[in-house]
């Protein structure tokens, strides 16, 4: 835990990690994929999220931070985009990425709003520059606001067409993209650009590090799916 910080941002950040996850169990609990698979991937993300929290507890992420390559890349954020490539990459894996509603899983981009309101808290207590925030250079934010619009609006009352729906889904996942590369660039890697004032070293520390390991790859993963789904035009009003 990081020194001086006060609890409430610990548990607000904490209870938006359990949110991306019931979230994403309710995504899964209306697709198409049966009873034993739901509670399959149920498990494993759950056992994720508690490997991750030890890891982070006992200090792999916190302690050499300065090694190459990161610790947290190698045993946190590189096992979930690797999952994430096989899903995209095998048969069954695509069968259970077309088997996902789209207006479900666009509403799960709702959890960017708490997690952008708890990384302003970091950046008040310097455990992340201002940067990283929508005070700098970050407005990931407005992902998470227009979310229910799209998906409601845009999906489930088909008012949008798909093009629009794709270049939504683009810009959001350039937003993800632009805080992913300010937040890797600002933490005290040996490959560091930014912010050395006030270096990100939120994410080495629990539950912060669920950020990088969870929920952002959950994030991306929600883009990619939707992406394919409207480009292959599969099921777009499910």
């Amino acid at each position: 835990m990081l020194n001086n910080l006060p609890i409430f941002i610990a548990v607000l950040f904490g209870l938006t990690t359990l949110v991306t996850l019931l979230l994403f169990y309710w995504v899964l609990r209306n697709s198409r994929i049966t009873s034993k698979k739901l509670a399959l991937i149920l498990i494993g993300l759950t056992d994720w999220l508690i490997l991750q929290a030890i890891f982070t507890y006992i200090g792999i992420y916190s302690e050499n931070i300065h090694s190459f390559p990161p610790k947290l890349f190698l045993f946190g954020v590189a096992p979930a985009i690797i999952t994430i490539i096989i899903l995209f990459v095998t048969k069954n894996g695509r069968a259970f990425i077309d088997s996902l509603s789209l207006d479900k899983i666009t509403y799960l981009h709702v959890v960017r709003i708490p997690v952008e309101i708890c990384l302003y808290w970091l950046f008040i207590y310097k455990a992340i520059p201002q940067l990283m925030t929508f005070e700098g250079r970050n407005f990931d934010i407005l992902a998470g606001i227009t979310a229910p619009l799209v998906a409601y609006f845009g999906i489930v009352k088909g008012k949008w067409s798909k093009q629009i729906l794709l270049l939504w889904n683009f810009i959001c996942l350039g937003l993800l993209a632009n805080i992913v590369i300010t937040a890797l660039l600002s933490a005290p890697f040996p490959f560091q650009k930014l912010a050395f004032d006030q270096p990100n070293i939120a994410i080495f520390y629990f539950p912060f590090s669920w950020l990088p390991t969870f929920i952002v790859p959950m994030v991306l993963f929600a883009h990619l799916v939707s992406i394919r789904k409207l480009i292959l035009k599969k099921d777009i009003d499910q």
